[in-house]
């Protein structure tokens, strides 16, 4: 039945309809409104076009396919009896029952789809629509949305160079002279690669050392165009029928122009902005290893990692320092490198990822050997080039060998015992310790466990002696020989007198009493506020970092020596690594890393040499005087000037045109670091200058800025004087008679 089956798309296609109608509804409301409104076309298309987009997204219409259909049809109309999907199957493929119900379906729904209407939302559309055109056409009618429509609608009027007469009454008003075009190209420095940039707006923003051009077209003719820039006049040049003037930017400013028509009347124009715009240095990071790295001996000693690099118009150079440090103290020896990426710099790109390698091997290192490196990134600005460095990073091969001091007798002392390598040297034994422990009796295995607990402790008290703890290993010994002379006496003593277990001694029994008591010493009243550096728990030997360092050591070598007297070298090991990495800091934390910088001392001449000349040796002198120059003279006088315009109405004197043209050029210093604060300010101030007063609300307003423009004073010791009368002083006498 091809009736059928054509009934079902016919319906499927207005469903279809009525949803795209639907965003087109919507879409033109969304233009009139806009339109209507701030009276831009290309703003209301722009806008329309959008909401139509999504309306479309949210309706969908193309998901209403054929079974949807079918399935709405279903649902809505009893007549299809939910046999409307047999219309879309062929007659071969159906049995004769089922062609007698696809033609009574086909017959039943023929009239009531016209009558069946796809679900929509298209009245709620028009009712939306509609009231966004009433409000468009009011808006567009009435204008009251002039205050919106302003920024939008006078955009060109606003960027348009503006010219006043200087004097309020001049000659020939009809025939005053009117800007008809204007052009500002600005041309940016070759290196930028930025092409040439043309507008009307008379604000300009540049980067540094790019070229700007003014050409001003008048509809009459005029005898003189002055531009005036940072209080410094240029004449525009007369090129066929226009005034032209080209200069190179290189600071912010402020500028204005002024011109003369044949009649020799004077116009001003507003003041407008020059921004400067540095170009920045490039943008330098290093990543993919720790800002320290130290390497054993043996070990695989390189270094691998990225280096981002970012400027705003293009890199020119990359490449990096590498330092290297040999020996210690005087004998410390420093050799300086140049180490290229090993990708290909692209000069010109303004991002690039550079990826290097370094072999410590390749840089003739060895062990205590140090390396100090840094990126170095130079960009495409002229003549000079910016130059950025990133961070120092540090790579060290361990050194575990030292020098040992031997000696004869009593002919010398190590006064610096082999701290760091008895750690070490411990490690070595414990894991030397546990890898014999299956061939070890249980009774040697504990003794030799129990002797390297006592080299831990031997080490830990060496190492206590540094934070000021007691020393055990001073004590014990003295200990010991005490008791070995007490004993020796009391055998002394039963040998010569064998009675004396049988005897009354009573001469001996007040011996306490016969020693006369040590008077106790006086507490020193300077004790809480000094150093005693003759105990060494007082002794500041450390900064707090170190010693802080130095007490997690010892904490961690107090667990390391319990493990190991509780015969578990196993758990002793990590404890041992984590006590040798703080020492090792320790001991690198007192090391300074200063770049070297090369002296070329003049060349002495031979003939002069020795000869204890001195002629034209003069003593070097200095000559210093500190005067206090006050901020905004001339503002400050502008202040005073212009209240008495306000309070007095003072009349306009020809100083008074140096004195506001003197503030002006001050408050233009602020007003190049914020045209849109100060823009406004500086014009009226300039006006006045020119001998055109203002009214008493607006001598007001440029009082305020300027007011706030001043810095606070700052204030100076002294006394204060207060208002005082003599009940203040009756009151202030009879409340201290109170006290």
């Amino acid at each position: 039945m091809g009736l059928g089956k054509e009934l079902l798309y016919k319906f499927k296609y207005r469903w279809q309809l009525i949803l795209y109608a639907e965003v087109l509804i919507y879409a033109i409301g969304v233009f009139a409104l806009l339109y209507g409104v701030f009276l831009n076309s290309v703003l209301a298309i722009i806008s329309a076009l959008v909401v139509a987009v999504i309306v479309t997204f949210i309706k969908q219409p193309w998901t209403k396919d054929i079974n949807k259909t079918v399935g709405f049809i279903d649902a809505n109309l009893k007549e299809a009896t939910y046999s409307s999907g047999l219309l879309l199957v062929s007659d071969q493929e159906l049995t004769s029952l089922s062609k007698l119900q696809q033609y009574k379906v086909s017959q039943e729904i023929k009239s009531k789809l016209q009558t069946l209407t796809p679900p929509n939302t298209i009245r709620r559309a028009l009712l939306v629509s509609c009231l966004l055109i009433i409000i468009g056409g009011l808006g567009y009618k009435t204008n009251v949305f002039k205050g919106f429509s302003n920024p939008l609608l006078n955009a060109k009027e606003k960027s348009k160079i503006i010219f006043t007469p200087i004097d309020s009454v001049f000659k020939n008003a009809v025939l005053k002279p009117e800007l008809s075009s204007q052009k500002i190209t600005i041309a940016a420095p070759n290196y930028a690669r930025v092409a040439k940039i043309t507008t009307e707006n008379p604000n300009v923003k540049a980067l540094v050392n790019s070229s700007v051009s003014w050409e001003l077209s008048f509809d009459k003719k005029v005898s003189e165009v002055i531009m005036e820039l940072n209080g410094k006049t240029q004449p525009l040049e007369l090129t066929e029928d226009s005034y032209y003037i080209k200069l190179q930017v290189m600071e912010s400013g402020i500028y204005n122009f002024r011109f003369k028509d044949l009649n020799r009347n004077t116009y001003l124009s507003d003041l407008y902005s020059i921004e400067a715009v540095e170009d920045e240095a490039p943008k330098v990071e290093i990543s993919g290893i720790p800002q320290y790295s130290y390497f054993d001996f043996g070990q695989d000693n390189q270094i691998q990692f990225t280096t981002s690099l970012i400027d705003d118009y293009g890199i020119d150079d990359a490449y990096i320092i590498a330092t290297v440090s040999k020996g210690t103290g005087e004998s410390v020896k420093f050799r300086e490198e140049k180490i290229s990426f090993n990708n290909e710099i692209k000069k010109g790109a303004k991002q690039l990822q550079l990826g290097k390698k370094i072999r410590l091997n390749d840089l003739k290192m060895e062990m205590g050997d140090e390396l100090y490196f840094y990126v170095e990134v130079f960009d495409q600005k002229q003549p000079k080039p910016n130059r950025s460095r990133s961070e120092t990073f540090f790579a060290v091969i361990k050194d575990t060998s030292t020098n040992l001091f031997a000696v004869e007798g009593a002919l010398g002392v190590d006064q610096m015992p082999d701290y760091f390598r008895s750690q070490r040297q411990l490690i070595i034994d414990t894991e030397k310790l546990i890898k014999e422990r299956s061939k070890l009796t249980k009774e040697d295995f504990k003794f030799k466990s129990n002797e390297l607990g006592f080299d831990q402790k031997a080490l830990r008290l060496k190492y206590g002696q540094f934070m000021g703890d007691e020393s055990e290993m001073d004590v014990a010994p003295n200990e010991m020989e005490n008791e070995e002379e007490h004993d020796q006496e009391s055998e002394n003593h039963e040998d010569d007198d064998p009675l004396e277990k049988y005897t009354h001694d009573h001469d001996g029994a007040n011996e306490q009493h016969l020693v006369p008591e040590k008077a106790e010493e006086k507490e020193d009243p300077l004790h809480d506020y000094i150093h005693n550096h003759s105990d060494p728990e007082e002794a500041a030997l450390f900064e707090e970092s170190l010693k802080t360092k130095l007490r997690k050591a010892l904490n961690i070598m107090w667990d390391a020596e319990l493990h190991l007297r509780l015969y578990n070298p196993e758990k002793s090991l990590p404890y041992q690594y984590q006590a040798l990495k703080l020492i090792q800091e320790i001991k690198n934390s007192a090391r300074i890393y200063v770049h070297r910088i090369g002296f070329d001392p003049p060349p002495i001449k031979e003939d002069k040499r020795l000869t204890g000349d001195i002629k034209g040796i003069k003593n070097y002198q200095k000559t210093a005087s500190n005067s206090f120059e006050q901020e905004f003279v001339n503002i400050r006088r502008a202040i005073v000037r212009l209240d008495e315009f306000i309070n007095t109405n003072g009349n306009y004197e020809k100083s008074d045109a140096i004195l506001f043209q003197m503030a002006g050029n001050e408050l233009a210093l602020k007003a190049i670091e914020e045209p849109g604060k100060y823009l406004t300010t500086l014009q009226k101030i300039k006006t006045i200058s020119e001998n055109k007063m203002h009214s008493k609300s607006e001598y007001n307003a440029i009082q305020k800025v300027l007011l706030a423009l001043l810095p606070e004073t700052e204030k100076q010791p002294g006394s204060k004087q207060d208002f005082k009368n003599e009940i203040n002083s009756l009151f202030l006498n009879k409340l201290t008679g109170y006290e």
